[in-house]
């Protein structure tokens, strides 16, 4: 059976790190799903960089669909706005605790997971100095940190390096080695 992702995207989100984790994810296509989901009450949804996107479902209809992944992507106003949603944080909370996958890249560690109490005490990393804002989580100055079924990235030029771990993450190494091989990324990444 498919693997199945929620990918948010609320305004201001950042374009290449939801792009790219839509792409990587989506060549995972036999073992993963992706849906797109605006957290607002439009399907469309602008960037950071006032890109238009139209997302394939809204929040308030998948709202009691439990996924086996949430993806919360960063930019500085992306980031806040899935942060002040109440229903993101219902929608997160629901996940967590069913022990799905909760994977934030960038600002979102901070301003979704970390803002809210989410993390629990948990290891995270962000983006910049955004982990000083808050006090929930044990911030880690490394690319990538995974702590149970919490996934987070630092930024953007880490976007294909956590895709690749979500994706792995889902299904197993070897596909995502495969599937990074297929685009020259090199996954696992060597130290």
């Amino acid at each position: 059976m498919k693997k199945t992702v929620a990918l948010l995207m609320a305004p201001g989100f950042e374009d290449a790190e939801t792009i790219i984790t839509l792409d990587v994810l989506r060549r995972f296509r036999q073992h993963i799903t992706v849906e797109t989901i605006a957290v607002h009450d439009t399907h469309e949804v602008l960037s950071y960089f006032n890109v238009p996107m139209k997302a394939e479902a809204l929040l308030s209809e998948r709202e009691d669909t439990l996924y086996d992944a949430v993806v919360l992507p960063g930019g500085p106003q992306g980031a806040r706005n899935l942060g002040a949603s109440a229903a993101v944080l219902r929608f997160v909370r629901q996940h967590d605790q069913a022990g799905r996958i909760v994977a934030a890249i960038c600002s979102a560690g901070a301003h979704v997971l970390s803002q809210n109490g989410l993390l629990q005490g948990r290891r995270y990393t962000c983006s910049g100095e955004n982990y000083k804002l808050y006090q929930d989580g044990q911030y880690e100055d490394a690319d990538i940190v995974e702590d149970g079924n919490l996934l987070t990235g630092r930024g953007l030029g880490l976007a294909f390096r956590f895709a690749f771990t979500l994706g792995a993450k889902l299904s197993d190494t070897a596909t995502a080695t495969e599937a990074a091989d297929h685009i020259y990324i090199e996954y696992p990444a060597q130290a």
